[in-house]
């Protein structure tokens, strides 16, 4: 599990240039951008962040709800 320390200084890499980026934690395996009309989801994967803007780039089009429990590591 992530500590409540790092999700705390996490941001969206790709919105943080030009807004807070600030992400949520979702099934604890997925942090989410909340900036408006971002939509990248960063996986969680070995209770490591994969936060590459190509990765998160990745799932932009998936909704929340159809995101994997498990996060593939393709």
């Amino acid at each position: 599990m992530v500590s409540d320390d790092l999700l705390e200084i996490l941001r969206c890499p790709a919105c943080v240039q030009h807004a807070e980026g600030n992400l949520e934690l979702k099934q604890d395996n997925w942090l989410i951008c909340t900036e408006d009309g971002c939509g990248r989801k960063y996986p969680i994967r070995d209770d490591i962040p994969v936060m590459l803007i190509d990765e998160g780039d990745k799932w932009v089009e998936v909704s929340v709800d159809n995101l994997p429990i498990a996060p593939s590591k393709d």
